[in-house]
């Protein structure tokens, strides 16, 4: 072994480090040339062949090499490190003193998309939009619409309780007591706004939505009218003809009542979790008010009458836009939101 051997191999090793294009290229020459199964390690390994003071020599030399290698290695390996960095900081930099580039637009949600739909069209027939407070007395939320204390229709609302009796409201029906209160017959109302229920979520059911409720109060009014405003309504969200049904259903607060079913539109009848595989969508509980409700309201169920209902402003939005879970409506997800109407300026 010669000492124009590892002169050559350091030679070369120095340039391959200069020359590497990347930290991989670096350490491709490392392990080559410096490893436990490199170059300098095979030459190690050699020299118990030779005399001891060839030894002396050749180990002299063979630390030389090993010692300038790995200081190139490191200031190479440097350069690249601070070539990183340099990187970094020119695509972080922040000019502060650079103005703002503004508000970026935001989206309506697809419940309210539908609420303001809704107010326009029932303004448009002569109703009033009418909003009252979440917090409500037990008073307004039930026993005002005819479901006293002991009533079992308390078990199917059971909502979250507050302190002093209070509680958070269950439906928007409250507004109808206070609208009655304020403004007396004749009445138009409609009424939206957030509802709470001590539900089990699904992708049907949350603890947290929106319904809105109606009310006109007016002499000889009839079902006829009920149905007459109710397919208004349907026609004017779906801008088309929607198939509803009428069943019988039981409401304190009205008398006769019905339920109003939608054809599910998200699997057109066939079945859906959204319809619980049934093809029809509960949607709009309806009925004439209860002349106990018109009473307790301030106002003579002898002579004036009136008719009620009640919609899930969540469910007609999953309908409109084809959601088939509610809990993407409270998720927050802007990704999800910014599908929707862009907000007006």
């Amino acid at each position: 072994m010669t000492d124009q051997v590892l002169e050559a191999l350091q030679t070369s090793a120095l340039a391959r480090i200069q020359a590497s294009a990347s930290l991989a290229d670096l350490e491709a020459v490392r392990v080559e040339v410096l490893g436990r199964k490199g170059t300098l390690a095979g030459i190690s390994k050699e020299m118990g062949k030779l005399a001891p003071e060839e030894k002396a020599r050749i180990g002299k030399l063979l630390n030389t090499a090993k010692q300038s290698l790995e200081q190139a290695l490191e200031r190479r390996t440097a350069q690249f490190e601070d070539a990183a960095l340099d990187s970094r900081l020119a695509s972080e930099w922040l000019d502060l003193t650079v103005p703002a580039p503004g508000i970026r637009p935001g989206s309506l949600h697809p419940v309210t998309l539908v609420q303001k739909e809704i107010e326009d069209l029932f303004v448009s027939m002569g109703f009033a939009v009418l909003s009252g407070p979440e917090v409500e007395t037990e008073y307004n939320n039930f026993d005002a619409l005819n479901i006293p204390q002991d009533h079992p229709a308390r078990d199917m609302q059971d909502t979250f309780w507050l302190e002093g009796g209070n509680l958070l409201r269950t439906h928007t029906s409250p507004v109808q007591v206070r609208g009655m209160h304020r403004l007396g017959p004749p009445l138009r109302m409609i009424a939206p706004g957030r509802v709470f229920r001590n539900e089990e979520v699904d992708p049907s059911h949350e603890h947290t939505f929106y319904q809105l409720e109606g009310m006109m109060v007016d002499r000889e009014v009839s079902v006829a009218h009920l149905i007459y405003f109710m397919k208004t309504l349907l026609k004017g969200i779906f801008k088309r003809d929607v198939a509803v049904r009428l069943r019988p259903g039981y409401f304190p607060f009205v008398e006769p009542g019905f339920e109003l079913d939608i054809h599910c539109l998200l699997c057109d009848g066939a079945g859906c979790p959204v319809c619980k595989q049934s093809g029809w969508l509960e949607l709009l509980p309806c009925g004439l008010v209860h002349p106990s409700v018109l009473r307790m309201g301030g106002i003579d169920p002898e002579e004036w009458n009136g008719f009620a209902f009640g919609l899930g402003l969540t469910r007609l939005a999953m309908m409109r836009y084809a959601i088939d879970d509610i809990r993407l409506l409270q998720g927050g997800d802007l990704r999800f939101l910014s599908q929707f109407g862009k907000a007006s300026n």
